[in-house]
């Protein structure tokens, strides 16, 4: 081969080189929305402290999208009816942001709308929206991952109910070292994926609000439920169960079902249960602490 055809191959088969894409006042873009509408593969955007009343839609895949240190609020509109970021593109990661205030009339808008596959959340905050995140239907290959995080005055009933976490039938949901506190209504995590992964977090509910379940996995999947403190009431919009299994009928294989080691508290008056599982499989509880008025499993499975 001609040594000029073969460097003109091996150039159309090389990626193009990524940018760092920076965001704030007397940058190339004065906002995240122009930013994503000029991302390409594998670019770095670094947005600078400040509030942006912006929303964006991420298209290209394996982009890094993170703060340049201090505070950075996303606070709308929203973008296509659905989020203040709408992701849809995979391999995407989000890293030090705030997500504030997302909100539509149908009740249904979310911080972070996930549509495009694998999806990374660092050391980010989910505060007043309708939803935190809200994923997509139909993606049973990919990935939501969400680390070090915050989830705070999040839910809603409107025409919807709006969640901390709503995640559809994506392969998995791992959340890592994460709070949620004070959703208003609704639940504080909702999955529906194949396999579900809550460790070493904190799913507190709080006066005055009266979020439902603390954990819910209406359609079966695999469950990892590991050292995480979770507070149910004073207040409740359902006082029936803090985790719940197969409450909607179950349509994926469930062959493991742990929740280890976690601590459990009750502040209602009345009873409720700590794990009530509707699924056939046997659930595993082992090494969890429980205080207050609790039925630690409805439903079939072990306690130890």
């Amino acid at each position: 081969m001609r040594p000029a055809l073969l460097a003109a191959l091996l150039l159309a088969a090389a990626p193009a080189w990524s940018e760092t894409l920076r965001v704030g006042p007397g940058e190339r873009f004065a906002a995240p929305g122009a930013a994503a509408r000029a991302a390409k593969p594998g670019d770095r955007v670094v947005i600078a402290p400040g509030v942006y009343r912006d929303c964006a839609v991420w298209r290209a895949p394996d982009v890094t999208i993170e703060a340049a240190g201090g505070e950075v609020v996303i606070t709308g509109p929203i973008c296509a009816q659905k989020a203040l970021f709408v992701i849809a593109a995979p391999r995407v990661t989000v890293s030090g942001l705030t997500f504030r205030g997302a909100a539509s009339e149908g009740g249904n808008a979310a911080g972070i709308r996930a549509e495009g596959g694998d999806l990374t959340i660092l050391r980010s905050r989910f505060e007043d929206n309708q939803n935190g995140i809200l994923t997509a239907v139909n993606m049973r290959e990919a990935s939501l991952r969400i680390e070090d995080s915050v989830f705070v005055g999040n839910g809603a009933l409107i025409r919807l109910c709006a969640h901390g976490i709503y995640a559809n039938d994506w392969a998995l949901v791992s959340i890592l070292r994460t709070r949620f506190e004070a959703t208003r209504i609704c639940h504080h995590v909702k999955s529906r994926a194949l396999a579900t992964e809550i460790i070493d977090s904190e799913i507190l509910d709080t006066p005055g609000n009266r979020a439902s379940y603390l954990v819910d996995i209406p359609n079966g999947g695999n469950l990892l439920l590991r050292n995480t403190t979770l507070r149910k009431g004073p207040d409740h919009g359902n006082p029936t169960a803090a985790v719940m299994l197969g409450a909607e009928g179950v349509r994926h294989p469930t062959e493991s079902l742990r929740v280890i080691g976690n601590r459990f508290e009750n502040l209602m008056p009345r009873g409720t249960n700590f794990v009530e599982n509707r699924t056939a499989t046997p659930v595993l509880l082992e090494g969890n602490t429980i205080r207050g008025p609790v039925v630690v499993l409805a439903g079939p499975g072990e306690v130890r």
